[in-house]
């Protein structure tokens, strides 16, 4: 199943990695009108789970990013869009949920 993540909760300011801050993130899947938010942890969990599971992020022109959970030195996972060829860090530009 793929999901789109369509917004981002983390916390205002300076964050060393505003990525790995992304504390919950909301989804809509198109084939059956589903809609959640989910926390981090449930996000990756969900990813992680089955090789079929995808999230993705659409830009303004409608094209994909799809993301893949990374883990830092610390053993936090986070999610990261793969390179898609733009600069625009397209996580980090969603609206707030």
């Amino acid at each position: 199943m793929a999901i789109q993540i369509t917004c981002i909760t983390k916390p205002s300011g300076v964050l060393l990695n505003p990525l790995e801050a992304i504390s919950h993130y909301g989804w809509y899947e198109d084939s059956s009108g589903k809609s959640a938010i989910w926390t981090r942890q449930q996000m990756v969990s969900w990813l992680l789970s089955n090789s079929s599971n995808q999230a993705y992020v659409k830009d303004k022109f409608g094209d994909k990013a799809y993301c893949k959970v990374y883990k830092n030195s610390r053993g936090t996972f986070f999610l990261k869009t793969q390179p898609d060829g733009t600069k625009a860090d397209n996580l980090l530009s969603l609206p707030p949920c």
